[in-house]
């Protein structure tokens, strides 16, 4: 495959961090990994958080170390972040509630219930009813943010069996620079490995995509 030469010359020595959903583990990004790093991006890796985890706060702050050991060894200052499902909330909550955008040069969401989804009203632990739409958590996130830097790119389907309803999906906030990106056709699971998302993803961090558009949704389909 060809490499993916950035507009920015830095863009693809800037390393990736991948974090995946509840229910998964770093597998999920083996494809985007794999793709990543065929494009020329030299620093990829995929962090798994304990199955334990209760509450999204903890994970971000628990990222956020991680992405501070990650920035020590690779000598870099900021990282590139993706995450899939409550990894891209657990993600946003660090740079959006923790001065995680210092670290965090972007951050690409993939079925991430920005907005909850209804179907959290089903599970019974902690973590899953920070999940509820309307959520202390959520409201935490809708609260203004003027001094965020890091832009947002959220990448949603409006064929998300997790994330409901579909538009939950987007990330809506007046204070962030969101842009959002609707995927048609593609199932919750399959997003981390889609080759739409994953050019999606590799194009947005080779900075390529780099001014949101709030007034619409850049769509592609299946």
């Amino acid at each position: 495959m060809r490499a993916l030469f950035a507009a920015d010359p830095l863009a693809a020595r800037i390393p990736v961090v991948l974090v995946h959903g509840l229910i998964d583990n770093a597998s999920i990004f083996s494809v985007m990994q794999r793709n990543l790093r065929r494009r020329g991006f030299a620093h990829v890796c995929a962090w798994n958080y304990s199955p334990l985890l209760t509450d999204v706060a903890r994970g971000a702050t628990d990222l956020g170390a991680h992405i501070e050991r990650i920035c020590q060894q690779t000598g870099h200052d900021r990282v590139h972040v993706v995450g899939h499902s409550l990894g891209g909330l657990i993600a946003r909550y660090l740079v959006q509630r923790q001065g995680g955008d210092r670290r965090v040069e972007s951050l690409v969401t993939l079925g991430t219930p920005h907005e909850g989804s209804v179907l959290a009203h089903v599970g019974p632990t902690p973590l899953i009813r920070q999940l509820r739409p309307g959520s202390p958590v959520l409201r935490e996130l809708a609260e203004p943010a003027p001094a965020v830097r890091t832009p947002i790119t959220a990448v949603y389907s409006d064929l998300d069996q997790m994330v409901l309803p579909t538009r939950s999906g987007r990330c809506d906030h007046p204070d962030l620079a969101a842009r959002n990106v609707l995927v048609r056709g593609i199932g919750h699971m399959s997003l981390p490995r889609h080759r739409l998302v994953v050019d999606e993803v590799a194009t947005t961090l080779a900075g390529r995509r780099r001014t949101p558009d709030a007034s619409a949704d850049r769509a592609a389909v299946a």
